[in-house]
């Protein structure tokens, strides 16, 4: 969710040829016309941005606030998500990643400052952070700061250990904050996951049934497996795909961690199914403008529009993103996916 050259495929490189500039590619995918979905719903205001959606058992959505801030969340059965969490709440700045943890009753954010990229919140904290808040209240519970020089707070996992685990899109690192503590450490780092210039590294993340964390970057569209041996980073592996992927992004588990949900900025929601050294790419859906998150909830992967592309692509914000912002439910059959 970061930076600048978008990369094309086909079908879509005449649209993503003029990509350039400041800009957070990593979520902005390129224009593709929105896909026709079995329901909708909307988010409310002209400067929605939904970056990432997460969710909790009894179907609540939760969605962050790219370019506003804050946190909206969707009521079970309702067609129009809600202002929750404030912008600027708790020193947060733009929010990124979103997950629910409903062992800890914590919706953990991803806040970053990206005024430098034109993109102004409310609130004055510079940096990139971790924030916790009450899952019932919406109060802030802790922040944990992202060490080092170049940080960009992207998304968000949680362990078998209980710990939270977090991407860093401008260094080519994992984040962990072990339980009761309020430090960000580094957790396992790798050449590989370095974000190219222009671009950005590493995005999503999931840990799968085995134990094991699987990450992968936003783009040069690659997927690895880092192998978990007593909560320590083990051997990383980089998984061969059955099909190239573009502009990979957000990372969810289903079928109780067997396989995963994975977002591709130019237009998908996939089922990314894992057997050895190698992951075979099936595309549910095709045709969504700039996605940027997916979560499961029951039979329905709700994936989040992002638009980004209008909001920092000087070539097309001009033109303004379609309105309202919406969130798509894809029905998944019992075959494809089960949670």
């Amino acid at each position: 969710m970061t930076y600048t050259d978008i990369r094309t495929s086909s079908g879509t490189a005449a649209s993503c040829a003029g990509h350039a500039g400041l800009a957070l590619t990593l979520i902005l995918g390129c224009g593709v016309a929105a896909v026709a979905a079995p329901a909708v719903v909307t988010l409310p205001g002209d400067r929605a941005y939904p970056e990432s959606v997460t969710s909790t058992a009894d179907g609540t959505l939760y969605i962050g606030g790219f370019a506003t801030g804050g946190v909206l969340r969707l009521r079970p059965g309702a067609t129009q998500a809600e202002p929750w969490i404030k912008p600027g709440a708790s020193d947060s700045r733009s929010t990124l990643g979103v997950l629910a943890d409903e062992a800890s009753k914590t919706l953990w954010v991803c806040s970053n400052d990206l005024s430098a990229m034109g993109v102004q919140t409310p609130g004055s904290a510079s940096g990139s952070a971790l924030k916790g808040f009450d899952l019932n209240t919406g109060e802030g519970k802790i922040s944990a700061r992202l060490p080092g020089a170049r940080t960009l707070c992207n998304d968000i996992a949680v362990g078998p250990d209980k710990a939270v685990y977090v991407t860093n899109s401008r260094a080519p690192q994992i984040l962990r904050l072990r339980p009761g503590s309020s430090e960000l450490e580094v957790w396992a780092e790798d050449p590989r996951f370095e974000p190219p210039k222009p671009g950005a590294g590493l995005d999503g993340l999931a840990f799968g049934s085995d134990g094991n964390l699987f990450v992968d970057t936003f783009t040069k569209g690659e997927l690895f497996r880092v192998e978990v041996k007593d909560g320590k980073a083990g051997k990383i592996t980089k998984l061969q795909s059955s099909r190239p992927t573009t502009l990979t992004d957000a990372i969810r588990p289903t079928d109780n961690g067997r396989a995963f949900l994975m977002i591709e900025g130019d237009g998908k929601v996939d089922r990314v199914t894992i057997a050895g050294e190698n992951a075979a790419i099936d595309t549910l859906k095709d045709g969504f403008d700039g996605p940027t998150g997916v979560t499961q909830v029951g039979q329905t992967a709700w994936v989040s529009e992002g638009q980004l592309a209008y909001l920092l692509d000087p070539a097309k914000k001009a033109q303004g993103p379609k309105l309202p912002f919406k969130l798509y439910a894809v029905q998944l059959s019992g075959d494809q996916i089960s949670k």
